[in-house]
């Protein structure tokens, strides 16, 4: 296999990067945070692409028809890799990203050893390398080389990450304990000094090993600073926290908290999914498409914290990136699914590494001809007037906010403006406003996973009009006589849930808003007629004779 694709196949180990492209017709290029930077200033020949690829396992993959082929995994040398290759005409473009291989749970000391030694010994294509080959292609100086990237976007090497000896049958490094929190379909992993490493599951917090013993103040050490930058060690030393992002073992991305309390040092991590769902795959109804085509407005997805809320926005966005030749902005603290290129072109943004804030983002944004805005929280007042002013300018914006429902969501976005801007406030959320889907999640009646309940509010007239007035107190009234505009009650939801077998009646009632009424639902459908209990004889000298038929 040739040298130089080694040297450049090795860019797949360098924090950020995502994918390389070799190509005839075209330069080398590799992805790096969303951004495409090139290696050589003069695209390939057919010549030297072969010339490149020869004696590789690429070269067998040289296509002779056109058209793209399926995704394969295979492994150039040591390195396990995807390819996609397609060709246009007479060019052929290989599209070579990191593959899976499969890592042991429990690393030993002489296997992270010999990981670190691997590492150490991949070094990047430097600039002006392939210009001294027999190839002759000037190589472009990187103008961002020597500047560090922030650890949120990095692939965090973990393996560095301390051995450590939680209990004999537990796995004892990190790599080990995400697979198995990822095998017990995990939602969180928590690792907390002096208590036992514990996972979330179905909504609650359980011991990834029941047999396990508290983790001790070095093993905590060992196995979260490694994950850590200087910078980021000083800045928990400083305040206490450090919030990033990093790439998880086998894939995914970790939303990772790393901060100091009265035990010790603890982490959290959110272990989010590889790639953006489908509303199928999400047991979402497939209605929620329709309110992605809007040409412009104000779509937000609400719930609970840790009730699916990102998940449930990665698969509105996807729908909008697979369908539609648009530029979507994304703009997330941090960036947590991966969108894949399809048709769309997708910027996505992170609050630290690439903006200073939301709102800072979100104005530039307005300036880089975006067709949709995706915001990861409305957080402040500032973020919130931005949306709005996005939404009423002819842009599609799409965005979370942690609040139990449709009416609190208009109620938290309303409140968070002074008194003598609400009026305004409130004109501009009626005429933006296209959608809010707030959603919980309740366990199923098997106890193996997970359903979604949402609730689902239009932006019609009436709506529109109700906002201005503020009169809100009439939306449960709207959204009873709304099913034909779209709109979802959240007990219709759970009512659906129950019919279909996935949750029990308990679990719909404990989530019910409006328990008595749903109760009274449930028994009804069921065929069952309430008892109602006669009224008790009222006795005398009593206060019964005031409220009812005073005894003779």
């Amino acid at each position: 296999m040739s040298g130089q694709l080694d040297q450049i196949l090795a860019y797949l180990d360098r924090p950020g990067v995502t994918e390389i492209v070799v190509g005839s017709g075209r330069p080398i290029m590799f992805r790096r945070n969303q951004e495409n930077v090139g290696l050589t200033k003069e695209p390939l020949s057919k010549t030297q692409l072969a010339t490149l690829l020869k004696g590789s396992p690429l070269a067998d993959l040289m296509p002779t028809t056109e058209g793209t082929k399926p995704v394969i995994e295979i492994s150039v040398g040591t390195r396990a890799v995807k390819v996609t290759v397609s060709r246009r005409g007479d060019d052929v473009a290989f599209r070579i990203e990191k593959g899976e291989p499969a890592f042991e749970l429990e690393l030993s000391p002489e296997i992270s050893k010999r990981a670190k030694r691997t590492t150490a010994g991949v070094h990047p294509v430097a600039a002006g390398e392939l210009a001294r080959t027999s190839m002759r292609m000037p190589v472009v100086e990187e103008t961002t080389r020597s500047q560090p990237i922030p650890l949120a976007t990095q692939q965090v090497p973990v393996e560095r990450a301390a051995s450590v000896g939680v209990s004999g049958a537990a796995p004892t490094s990190f790599q080990g304990l995400i697979a198995a929190a990822t095998q017990r379909n995990a939602s969180d992993l928590h690792i907390a000094t002096n208590r036992p490493i514990s996972i979330r599951v179905l909504g609650e917090l359980v011991p990834l090993d029941p047999a396990a013993t508290p983790v001790t103040a070095s093993q905590a050490d060992g196995l979260l600073k490694p994950l850590l930058s200087k910078e980021q060690l000083d800045q928990l030393a400083s305040v206490g926290y450090v919030d990033l992002a990093i790439q998880a073992p086998g894939g995914g991305r970790l939303r990772t908290n790393i901060s100091r309390f009265q035990g010790g040092l603890k982490g959290t991590f959110r272990i989010a999914r590889l790639a953006p769902a489908t509303l199928d795959e999400l047991n979402l109804p497939r209605e929620l498409e329709k309110h992605v085509h809007h040409h412009q407005g104000l779509i937000i997805v609400a719930g609970p914290s840790g009730h699916g809320k990102t998940t449930t926005l990665a698969a509105l966005v996807d729908l909008v990136n697979a369908s539609r030749p648009f530029h979507i902005i994304t703009v997330e603290d941090p960036i947590e699914i991966v969108y894949p290129r399809k048709a769309a072109v997708v910027s996505q943004r992170e609050v630290g590494p690439h903006t200073r804030s939301f709102a800072a983002a979100l104005k530039g944004s307005l300036r880089e001809d975006p067709d949709v805005i995706v915001i990861g929280e409305l957080r402040d007042r500032e973020t919130v007037e931005i949306a709005l002013t996005a939404a009423e300018t002819g842009h599609l914006v799409i965005a979370t906010i942690s609040t139990p429902s449709a009416a609190k969501t208009i109620d938290r976005l309303v409140d968070m403006f002074p008194p003598e801007d609400q009026s305004q406030v409130r004109s501009s959320i009626a005429g933006a406003l296209r959608a809010i889907i707030s959603q919980r999640l309740v366990p199923s009646s098997a106890g193996d996973g997970i359903y979604p309940a949402v609730e689902v509010l239009t932006g019609v007239l009436a709506l529109s009009a109700m906002i201005r007035e503020d009169k809100l107190f009439q939306l449960p009234n709207l959204m009873q006589r709304g099913k034909a505009f779209g709109m979802i009650r959240f007990d219709d939801s759970l009512m659906e849930l129950v019919r279909a077998g996935r949750i029990t009646h308990d679990v719909a009632i404990a989530t019910s808003e409006n328990k008595k009424e749903l109760a009274a639902q449930l028994r009804a459908g069921s065929g069952v007629v309430p008892v109602v209990k006669p009224p008790e004889p009222a006795k005398r000298g009593g206060l019964g004779g005031l409220f009812g038929r005073k005894d003779s």
